[in-house]
């Protein structure tokens, strides 16, 4: 293991082992907690999967909200989300939740404050931790924990992009893993292994495009553009989470004419990030990414067993 990342391990450890033995203080809310994260930097698909734990939970009319950091977000403490507001003011994956489900979600680099603020605007419901499995400083109930292909064979920061090694997943309640990683290539023992298929929704577009996106790892997403067909001619990645402003529209609109195009395509979460932006692209397809999770009504029943249900 290169020094680095073994340095960085030891601190993960001892932080971990912090937590375990009780030195560092948990924090309890009332209504209970379901985290959903992974030990990368990014790329695992968190939010379509809190999207999707969030349909299934409407679906069986559980009431709950969504505590989130807001990463990337210009404003401090803690704030509930509005729905027409902008990225720069609550993050855009908060924003894309609070839009796509319809229910609270609260920002704070705290999530136990946001939790309390939660609790105090509308009452102890069961809270939805978005990004969780390294904020151990609140309690959860049931911790999920995604899984990538690439997270199996890489390595720990700063050298890789693992914020924990794989050992810290026997902490998860569930794993879920996606594309096509087997239950075998996990080298850790692990209470429950769940199984997600990621798709595009990407309407029948026949026109030239340029494909653009600012996500943690955009190739895949270009790659599954091509392979449901459309006509990408050129692609361009920005960093994940990138704030659109003038400078990059002028660069996107020449790509588009140096590409003879006609079209952009892009993903929800720079949608979101562009904001009324969005509208100088001229014509712009916006395909969002869909999750399937397999057994879906035995895992919701195994999720809510475990942290009681909050009916409406």
């Amino acid at each position: 293991m290169n020094p680095l990342s073994a340095l960085f391990g030891a601190g993960v450890r001892v932080r971990n082992d912090f937590y375990d033995r009780g030195t560092l203080q948990v924090h309890r809310l009332q209504g209970p907690v379901v985290s959903i994260g992974n030990i990368s930097t990014g790329g695992a698909g968190k939010t379509p999967f809190l999207l999707l734990l969030g349909e299934l939970l409407k679906q069986r009319s559980i009431l709950f909200d969504v505590l989130s950091r807001g990463y990337r977000r210009e404003t401090t403490g803690v704030a509930l989300v509005n729905p027409s507001g902008t990225a720069r003011q609550f993050g855009d994956e908060p924003l894309l939740i609070a839009r796509k489900l319809g229910v609270p979600v609260v920002v704070g680099e705290n999530r136990y404050a946001a939790g309390v603020y939660a609790e105090q605007s509308f009452g102890p419901q069961l809270h939805l931790l978005d990004d969780g499995f390294q904020h151990r400083r609140l309690a959860r109930d049931f911790d999920i924990v995604l899984l990538t292909p690439s997270d199996v064979s890489d390595s720990l920061l700063p050298v890789g992009h693992l914020r924990e090694p794989l050992s810290s997943l026997a902490r998860a309640d569930a794993v879920v893993l996606s594309g096509n990683l087997s239950p075998e290539a996990v080298p850790t023992p692990v209470k429950r292994r769940w199984r997600v298929q990621r798709s595009l929704f990407a309407p029948p577009i026949k026109e030239a495009c340029v494909a653009f996106c600012g996500i943690a790892r955009p190739e895949p997403f270009f790659a599954q553009l091509r392979q449901a067909g459309l006509n990408i001619v050129a692609a361009h990645a920005f960093r994940d989470h990138h704030p659109y402003h003038g400078g990059d529209i002028q660069r996107l609109l020449r790509l588009l004419d140096e590409s003879r195009a006609s079209a952009f395509v892009t993903t929800e979460k720079d949608a979101v990030n562009l904001g009324e932006q969005l509208r100088d692209l001229g014509s712009v397809h916006v395909v969002p990414l869909r999750m399937e999770l397999e057994n879906a009504d035995a895992l919701m029943n195994e999720i809510l067993t475990r942290v009681g249900e909050h009916r409406a």
